[in-house]
């Protein structure tokens, strides 16, 4: 009777734990995924104070934040920054810890912002072990009205590897955006000068200002 009652107990125990067990299993495999996406999927956007409205209280600082889908999702007003060929900056870390700015053509294509360098450049090291990017599109006509990018690189290509063309496209696609030709020019002449392009990720941005794009 004792080794019934204990034989009960055991499988009582062993029932608790499958079910725990169970539980575990459905939460990993159906809530945290669904938390996981919400929490990270999607583009955050801080909106900060601006002046459209005269001085005003807590100016510069950020108002309202939302998360959209991607950056094609991005308000016009800031949107039409990436499309029109402004030059970016774009803030790397250096090789002694200190950020280093350069100015850039700027592209995307869908929720992914595209960044086009020529193998032997320093920034390109500097890319690969640091994938962390900062960009910023200020309008030209207005400085009160830009746009920051925070991106990760997720995949490179390299125009020589498999899939290498698609490199050379990019290249000259915003080669047409910037100088209104077909085909890339600025490759150095003094030897054979490879690119690498980096896909990045979209981790946050933030806008500031407005413009009437009918000055543009």
């Amino acid at each position: 009777m004792i080794a019934g009652k204990g034989q009960c107990f055991v499988k009582r125990a062993y029932s608790n734990i499958f079910t725990a067990w169970t539980v575990n299993v459905k939460f990993s495999l159906e809530i945290v995924p669904k938390l996981y996406k919400e929490e990270y999927m999607g583009v955050k956007v801080a909106k900060f104070i601006d002046l459209r409205e005269g001085v005003t209280a807590n100016q510069f600082t950020i108002g309202d934040r939302e998360k959209i889908e991607s950056i094609s999702d991005l308000d016009p007003m800031y949107k039409r920054l990436m499309d029109e060929p402004i030059a970016c900056v774009m803030a790397v870390m250096g090789g002694i810890g200190r950020p280093n700015l350069t100015p850039m053509w700027f592209d995307y294509e869908g929720d992914k912002v595209l960044v086009n360098v020529a193998e032997h450049r320093k920034k390109t090291k500097w890319i690969k072990d640091n994938p962390q990017i900062s960009i910023m599109l200020v309008n030209p006509k207005e400085m009160y009205h830009w746009l920051s990018l925070k991106v990760t690189v997720e995949k490179s290509t390299h125009e020589d590897e498999e899939g290498g063309e698609k490199v050379i496209k990019q290249l000259n696609k915003i080669a047409k955006k910037y100088l209104g030709v077909d085909e890339y020019p600025l490759r150095d002449p003094s030897f054979p000068e490879k690119r690498i392009l980096f896909e990045c990720k979209v981790d946050n941005v933030a806008t500031f200002g407005t413009f009437d794009w009918n000055n543009w």
